[in-house]
């Protein structure tokens, strides 16, 4: 269960972070929230995909895999890809609200959590108080979520204005004969975004919109990573 605190530094003096990518440390997820300010490095690597959220609404996601808790970019020696989802990254820290003072917390129960020194974990504050540098990048890597994901509320408001979203089932074989399916997601609709008339291409164009609908339907092309890895995978346990 998470333990979500304010961060200070009297109560986390001495407070460590592993930062090193395994099972371990709560890495083995099928999927990572993004935002559209960041899918050009995301498609670089993962498929992006939509998936409900419990208001109802949609997320944009990074796959990893193609069953939950599967994480193919997860290695013997740590996370094989060469961008890693901001929102991966800032485990275990997360903004926090107080009206309109953003706020760094802490989950003091995730895996990562070290509350002494250890070998491979970051310090979070210097021992006379001050931050150190790698709690200054998460606190940049928080802000660029926070951002992302307010700028990611009118994307998505976008796309189901123009009705660019459409389900999907995806049915492979491994080269074995088993069979996998992954349901739930969402794309884009290719037929529909080819037929908006004008006016409307040149609206999600100014809105800044268009450009990430591209780099959805670029990043479909890693599910044939995903296959790849999920084929090793398989044949190195049979």
């Amino acid at each position: 269960m998470a333990n979500h605190v304010l961060l200070n530094n009297i109560d986390h003096k001495d407070l460590h972070v592993h930062t090193a990518r395994g099972a371990g440390f709560g890495d083995d997820v099928m999927s990572a929230l993004t935002f559209p300010s960041e899918f050009r490095d995301i498609q670089a690597c993962y498929p992006i995909v939509f998936r409900q959220a419990a208001d109802g609404g949609y997320e944009a996601h990074a796959l990893f895999g193609l069953q939950e808790g599967e994480n193919l970019f997860l290695g013997p020696h740590g996370w094989e890809a060469p961008y890693l989802p901001l929102s991966v990254a800032r485990q275990p820290f997360l903004i926090g609200i107080n009206g309109t003072e953003l706020m760094v917390h802490v989950d003091l129960d995730h895996p990562r959590v070290q509350p002494g020194a250890a070998g491979g974990a970051e310090r979070v504050f210097r021992p006379h108080g001050g931050t150190t540098e790698y709690l200054e990048r998460v606190s940049s890597t928080l802000l660029s979520i926070h951002q992302g994901l307010q700028q990611a509320a009118g994307f998505m408001a976008a796309l189901q204005e123009h009705q660019l979203l459409e389900p999907f089932v995806f049915d492979i074989e491994l080269d074995d004969g088993t069979p996998y399916r992954l349901a739930g997601c969402h794309t884009i609709h290719e037929e529909r975004l080819a037929a908006l008339p004008g006016p409307a291409l040149e609206s999600l164009h100014r809105a800044g919109h268009l450009q990430p609908v591209y780099m959805v339907l670029a990043s479909i092309a890693n599910f044939r990573t995903l296959i790849d890895r999920k084929n090793r995978r398989h044949a190195a346990r049979c």
